[in-house]
C-alpha cells in the first residue's frame, strides 16, 4: 500500500481504540467486571499502540521502497483485529450472552502477528536524504 494509506488505516485504528476506550469508560464500566473491564483496556491500548506503529509504516515507505514494511503493516493489521478484536469478544462475552470460547486461542495468534511485525519493523532499512 502507500503511503497515505498505512498513515489512514492506522488513524481510522486510533480513533476506533479512542472510541471504544471512551465507550468501555462509560458505557460498559457498570456492565463489566473489574477483570473484564481489565481484558477491555488491555484490547484498547495494544489497539492504539499498534495504530500508531501503522501510522509510522506509511511515514517510513517514504524513505524506503523495502516490501517489507507492507507486510509489517498486514501483520499488524492483522495483529489488531485478531488480538485486540478477540478480548473484545471475550471481555463482553456474557454481556451478549454469547459463547466466545473460540475466541481465547485467536487472541494469541493476534500476539504472533503483532511480534512478526516489530520483527519486519525492525529489519527496514531505511535511508536518509543525504544517502539517496
Amino acid at each position: 500500500m502507500k503511503a497515505s494509506q498505512w498513515i489512514r488505516t492506522g488513524a481510522l485504528f486510533g480513533l476506533l481504540a479512542i472510541v471504544f476506550g471512551a465507550f468501555g469508560a462509560h458505557a460498559l464500566k457498570a456492565h463489566l467486571t473489574p477483570y473484564q473491564l481489565d481484558i477491555w483496556n488491555k484490547a484498547v491500548l495494544y489497539q492504539m499502540i499498534h495504530a500508531l506503529a501503522i501510522c509510522f509504516i506509511g511515514l517510513l515507505i517514504l524513505f524506503t521502497t523495502e516490501n517489507i514494511l507492507n507486510n509489517a503493516g498486514w501483520l499488524f493489521t492483522a495483529g489488531i483485529i485478531c488480538f485486540s478484536g478477540s478480548l473484545y469478544i471475550l471481555a463482553t462475552a456474557d454481556l451478549m450472552g454469547i459463547n466466545a470460547k473460540w475466541a481465547g486461542p485467536v487472541t494469541p495468534l493476534g500476539g504472533i502477528c503483532f511480534i512478526g511485525g516489530w520483527i519486519l519493523l525492525s529489519l527496514t532499512k531505511v535511508k536518509s536524504k543525504k544517502e539517496n
